[in-house]
């Protein structure tokens, strides 16, 4: 595993941004780019204009329009329209790839460990962890889904999410009823025969 972190150091340094890593970050072999652009841009940054751009980036995830409050936040924190777009596609992308993550492969303390390597304020790297550890709706909300809709014979439809494992597990026990229902026809016809 040491060999691994030594090996993919080089990839870090070269970004611009060195690093002592003996495993691979949670963002992967490679810094995303937007990541790296924000982490320049990020240190510049007052704790409140970061808890906004935060606040932004996480309604973002969550689907929500965020223009609104963009602008607000541009005209409040005099930055420009690049700065904004570095700064918040760099926390999409960073908080996108650790709740994506199963929660159980990757630890708090390991999470912060890689903020740390890139560099980035302690405050803000307790705030990223109150993002990716302290709120499973979120987590929840960027697991995959299927979107289901069902017609009743009364002519009426009804339409509704279910998270991917549900899903998996109704195909499932439906195809484990129609094959018992199969298999019971089946004895049936013998039974007629005989």
């Amino acid at each position: 595993m040491a060999a691994i972190g030594k090996a993919l150091s080089p990839l870090y340094q070269h970004s611009g941004l060195e690093t002592n890593l003996s495993r691979v970050s949670f963002l992967g072999a490679r810094l995303p780019p937007e990541v790296e652009a924000m982490v320049r841009s990020v240190r510049e940054l007052d704790k409140e204009t970061f808890r906004k751009l935060l606040k932004v980036t996480v309604s973002a995830l969550e689907g929500k329009d965020c223009k609104e409050l963009v602008k607000v936040i541009a005209e409040s924190a005099k930055l420009s329209d690049e700065q904004l777009a570095v700064l918040i596609s760099g926390m999409y992308t960073l908080l996108q790839a650790a709740l994506r993550l199963p929660t159980a492969s990757l630890k708090q303390e390991v999470f912060k460990e890689d903020l740390h390597e890139l560099r980035i304020p302690e405050d803000f790297i307790v705030d990223f962890a109150t993002v990716v550890f302290g709120n499973s709706s979120l987590a929840r909300a960027l697991q995959p889904s299927i979107l289901m809709q069902l017609k009743l014979s009364d002519g009426s439809a009804h339409r509704f999410e279910v998270p991917a494992g549900k899903f998996q597990e109704l195909r499932y026990n439906v195809a484990l009823i129609l094959k018992e229902m199969n298999d019971l026809e089946k004895m049936s016809v013998l039974k007629i025969q005989d």
